[in-house]
């Protein structure tokens, strides 16, 4: 099945270098660009695409509210890309905001072709780019600056966990990819596939990136642990 792409960034060669890019590729068609949010909010409800690659910092509306737009989008409109957050910095705030938010991951535009190439399979099958050790910096770093969790609220929606459930949850958390937690845990790795959709149901979670943030912001696991 082919991948349906959407660029949105304020460089012109930027979009130019990425489309040429990916349409060279047999399961990826770009089909539709944008210099802005808002024209790229409004881009992707006309073409429906399957993943967009939205910068961070554009004028007009910048990658945080775009995204919030369409992954909470008003009533009638059914539609949710999958958004992958592309940015200059390793560590930039707007992008967790954009993982808070529902986004799928994010990237260094400066990250080799092959690894732009490849983020766009991950985000289209419905897995989060968070493998990169840059990734768990910067969710630890901004974890690191916010205040210790209240009592209540995500803490309280751990319990609906079993403690396999939760061990899988923490470590997800710590970077674990699906094949490192089987290891670990001494499981099947499809056994951990179905821990994680588990984990994912009950807590309401869209994906691994807001699994990430949801045991930081619980207290499940503190920046710095591990």
């Amino acid at each position: 099945m082919t991948i349906r792409v959407i660029i949105v960034d304020d460089q012109a060669m930027v979009r130019a270098g990425f489309a040429a890019l990916l349409a060279a590729q047999s399961d990826i068609d770009v089909v539709g660009e944008a210099p802005d949010g808002r024209q790229g909010v409004e881009v992707s409800r006309t073409v429906h695409p399957d993943v967009v690659l939205m910068d961070v910092r554009m004028p007009e509306m910048d990658g945080l509210a775009a995204a919030r737009a369409l992954l909470s989008p008003p009533p009638g409109v059914v539609h949710r890309p999958k958004v992958l957050m592309l940015t200059t910095f390793d560590v930039d705030d707007y992008v967790y905001e954009a993982l808070r938010a529902g986004a799928s991951g994010f990237l260094l535009k400066d990250a080799p072709p092959a690894d732009l190439i490849s983020a766009v399979r991950i985000v289209a099958a419905g897995d989060a780019l968070l493998a990169p050790s840059v990734t768990r910096r910067l969710i630890a770093d901004f974890a690191r600056q916010r205040p210790a969790p209240p009592s209540g609220g995500p803490a309280l929606r751990l319990n609906g966990l079993t403690p396999r459930e939760t061990e899988v949850l923490e470590l997800i958390a710590r970077g674990l990819s699906n094949q490192e937690i089987a290891a670990r845990l001494v499981l099947a790795e499809q056994t951990v596939k179905t821990h994680i959709g588990r984990v994912l149901a009950k807590l309401g979670l869209r994906d691994r990136a807001q699994a990430v943030i949801f045991a930081y912001e619980s207290g499940l696991v503190a920046p710095g642990e591990g």
